[in-house]
């Protein structure tokens, strides 16, 4: 097995890096108003230096008021769902673990449900409520998958089926006192939508990305000692109990960030991991950052794919991926009772 070194992980980073760049473009490209490659990139570029006055209206609104904006929010709810996600399966040490099978994703959901039903137009709140309720979610499912004073993989398992089918039991009960029209919004928000103007600057949703994904990657090392098991990695002078807490909390901040977003796109969490798994290993310290990419990527696709494939009619993003992840989930489910 080759070294890891800082190179090659800037490599592997650089050339997943390049994939969603092209991914990028081919969802700028495609849609109800299908541009040129030529077009975009002399779009952007004017947009770029402030020349606006060089680009036609309809480039402008597609690129800048419809697309991108999308895109942008696309990157950020997959790099955030797969980072969770990779960090739930190593602590948990479970390869089911996934914020939106452990119920996570339906607490965050809960959460920012709550938010919109008491202060609507308060800003910043639906993000905090979501962490809230991600938050409550992973502490109630933790304790109640511990068996004799262990974590039993199994037993975690259901009880994240569990909280995710009360907390959408919740959530269903909440939306009967919705009208309407508010009651059809949310549940397509439900099922995943990147079309939500966020009320908050993206610029500080990104910033707390890169805080929650950075607080799990200083714990890399430790993750991949956790992995042979709890005992032996404090043998290794691991503090079990420090990583628990700053993954516990970042992967819940992650979560909350995204469903506060996006509402529940469920398996990217799941799927993520182990495709960056397969292709360069299992080590932490470089399946973080592949696996944050790779989430990007997969929702940027998805989203092309919810906008094209019955166009003009826009399918949820949620549903892309399921179709996907659920086939992974049902495989990985088999194999671990082998």
């Amino acid at each position: 097995m080759r070294p890891l070194t800082p190179r090659r992980v800037l490599g592997i980073c650089l050339l997943l890096l390049a994939v969603l760049f092209a991914a990028v473009v081919l969802s700028l490209r495609m849609g109800a108003y299908p541009m040129a490659v030529r077009d975009i990139v002399t779009t952007l570029v004017n947009g770029a230096l402030g020349r606006r006055e060089r680009i036609p209206s309809e480039f402008w609104l597609v690129v800048f008021g419809l697309r991108l904006p999308r895109i942008a929010l696309g990157i950020l709810v997959g790099a955030a769902l797969s980072t969770s996600g990779a960090g739930f399966q190593a602590l948990l040490r479970n390869p089911l673990a996934d914020p939106y099978v452990l119920g996570v994703s339906s607490g965050a959901a809960l959460g920012a449900i709550l938010s919109l039903i008491v202060a609507p137009l308060a800003p910043g709140l639906i993000q905090v409520a979501a962490f809230v309720g991600a938050a409550a979610t992973i502490t109630g499912v933790y304790f109640l998958g511990r068996r004799g004073g262990h974590l039993d993989s199994g037993t975690l398992l259901l009880a994240g089926i569990i909280s995710a089918s009360f907390l959408s039991a919740v959530i269903m009960f909440l939306m009967t006192t919705l009208s309407g029209r508010d009651l059809r919004g949310m549940a397509f928000w439900l099922m995943g939508d990147l079309s939500s103007t966020p009320a908050v600057d993206l610029r500080w949703l990104y910033l707390l990305l890169l805080v929650g994904a950075g607080s799990i990657y200083t714990t890399a090392s430790d993750l991949n000692l956790i992995l042979s098991g709890e005992q032996e990695a404090r043998h290794l002078g691991v503090n079990v109990g420090r990583v628990k807490i700053v993954v516990y909390v970042a992967a819940s901040l992650l979560t909350g960030l995204a469903v506060s977003l996006s509402g529940a796109i469920g398996y990217v969490g799941l799927l993520t991991p182990h495709v960056m798994r397969m292709l360069f290993g299992t080590d932490y310290r470089l399946l973080i950052p592949t696996s944050a990419i790779g989430g990007a990527i997969i929702i940027v696709l998805a989203d092309l794919l919810a906008r094209t494939v019955v166009a003009p009619t826009e399918l949820p993003v949620g549903a892309m991926t399921a179709i996907a992840g659920a086939p992974v989930f049902i495989y990985l489910m088999r194999r671990s009772m082998r």
